[in-house]
């Protein structure tokens, strides 16, 4: 069986999992779903693209608001498909992305959109909570990146998301009404779906104006690409 039908076939069957059963999901233990990219060599030069994808295809509505931070009109657009349990993303958003905010999303030179491409529960949790999060959704990303290790292989991972959500305002009754929000849990698998669409099956995946890079960048990386575009 290649790689490619093996993910296949886990994504479908993930598809099948009600959002109810991610509070006992939670409790089950480490995950053992988990595909993610390579981490980056360190290297100045520019990565080799590995395609490209229409942007206009690329930026049309999906099933979910779309979650961007800078200049819409910016030069440089990059998306992100993502997995909350991927320690490439988690290296990434730790390590990378405050360079990259700080250099290009905050001067106007790029807008950046994240998109979840979740590979098991524990991961559709994390991103339903920070779509819960009442306008708070990149600062709760950012702390469940920031304390993956204490979650998303917890043997009672829930009780550490609640414990997580807490800081974000939820209450015990909203983090249980978040993560059984079957329509949600739906949006946010056609998400990752439409992500498979434009070829992505590991994270993170980037998309840097229509181009294609598969694995976490360092920020310098990721400069030798968007310096020629500016």
């Amino acid at each position: 069986m290649t790689g490619s039908t093996s993910r296949r076939r886990f994504l479908t069957t993930m598809a099948a999992i009600p959002a109810l059963s991610l509070l006992a999901a939670c409790d089950n233990g480490p995950s053992a779903a988990n595909a993610q990219g390579s981490t980056a060599s360190g290297s100045a030069n520019a990565p080799q693209s590995s395609g490209s994808v229409n942007m206009e295809r690329l930026l049309e509505a999906g099933p979910l608001p779309e979650m961007a931070m800078g200049d819409e009109d910016a030069p440089v657009t990059i998306v992100e498909y993502a997995s909350m349990t991927c320690s490439h993303c988690a290296n990434f958003h730790t390590g990378t992305f405050p360079a990259l905010k700080e250099q290009y999303i905050d001067t106007g030179k790029v807008q950046y959109i994240l998109r979840e491409f979740p590979f098991d529960p524990r991961a559709e949790a994390g991103f339903m909570l920070a779509r819960c999060a009442e306008g708070k959704y990149f600062p709760m990303v950012d702390v469940l990146f920031q304390q993956q290790s204490n979650w998303a292989t917890a043997q009672d991972a829930r009780t550490a998301l609640f414990n997580i959500s807490k800081l974000a305002g939820f209450s015990q009754e909203s983090f249980e009404a978040c993560l059984t929000n079957q329509e949600l849990l739906d949006d946010v698998r056609a998400v990752r779906a439409r992500g498979a669409e434009f070829g992505v099956d590991s994270t993170p995946t980037f998309f840097i104006n229509g181009r294609k890079y598969a694995g976490a960048m360092s920020i310098e990386e990721m400069s030798a690409i968007i310096d020629p575009l500016l």
